[in-house]
């Protein structure tokens, strides 16, 4: 096995995302921050905690991965205890997406939870995504798209579309950020009800996504969270990764999120892709067979 890795921090002060390669493990983790923004010892933040508090317990590979999920599940909830988060509050809790796997001769273990990704991509090109699942933030991210044609049109060439002036950005971001301020409450609390993530509570494990795979045939196995998504006008509600896979097996794992940071930085204001911060946290895993 080649494996290649990158672990980036994005448009925000700290990187909430996460990574283990541990012998034959490799995971993934994009933690979320509680929306009242609480930090803790050196400024960390509930979302690195809480992907950093997974990591601990997948790095130990002693289990199978679905316990060692619940494990971790627990250890977030453990953590927020210990650090006096009011768990009685949804919107004060901890979480982390997850996307781990542990190859052991031709097979795949998988487990996953959230929207990290688990990627297979096939010796003819072709690829499947184990677990594929409706992206929970597609209402938001199209209001998101709808305000920003109300307020500077549609023409790709119109003002505003590139972000370039400081103008475009009073005139459009903070108000949608304002605006969409309950929208983003109310897919926050719907976490382990429409949509599973790690972040203590017990009715995460029913959102586990796990199994085992054959590799006969396969060329990689994709690890990534959403930062390694490329930006797309129009937002799925199932995220299509056939122009990923293309660049990716073109132009590398490097390569590929180069052309990303390209195309985010052009849209720093995030007008014409719909997104919640022009960089997002990149965690990701290429493991080559």
């Amino acid at each position: 096995m080649k494996i290649h890795h990158i672990l980036e921090r994005g448009t925000a002060r700290i990187n909430e995302d996460c990574l283990v390669i541990e012998d034959n493990i490799f995971g993934v983790f994009d933690g979320a921050t509680s929306l009242d923004r609480q930090t803790f010892e050196q400024g960390k933040t509930g979302g690195m905690i809480a992907s950093q508090t997974a990591r601990s317990v997948f790095r130990k590979n002693h289990y199978p991965l679905g316990q060692l999920a619940r494990k971790a599940n627990q250890e977030i909830m453990n953590q927020m205890i210990r650090h006096g988060v009011d768990i009685s509050r949804k919107e004060s809790l901890w979480s982390t997406s997850a996307a781990v796997v542990r190859v052991k001769e031709r097979v795949l273990e998988w487990v996953r939870t959230g929207d990290a990704v688990i990627l297979l991509v096939y010796e003819d090109g072709s690829h499947r995504v184990l677990a594929d699942r409706e992206d929970h933030d597609h209402e938001t991210l199209t209001l998101w798209k709808d305000m920003v044609e109300d307020r500077i049109g549609t023409d790709p060439a119109g003002p505003g579309r590139t972000g370039s002036g400081t103008g475009d950005r009073d005139r459009a971001l903070p108000p949608i950020h304002q605006a969409l301020a309950g929208q983003i409450q109310k897919v926050r609390s719907g976490m382990n009800i429409t949509y599973g993530v790690l972040n203590g509570e017990k009715e995460a494990e029913p959102f586990l996504y796990q199994g085992t795979e054959s590799l006969d045939r396969v060329r990689d196995v994709l690890l990534f969270t959403d930062g390694l998504s490329l930006p797309r006008e129009t937002p799925e509600k199932k995220r299509d990764f056939t122009s990923l896979v293309k660049d990716y097996l073109l132009l590398g794992l490097e390569g590929l999120k180069t052309k990303i940071r390209e195309k985010e930085k052009k849209d720093p204001f995030c007008l014409a892709f719909p997104r919640f911060k022009c960089h997002d946290d990149i965690a990701a895993i290429a493991i080559t067979f």
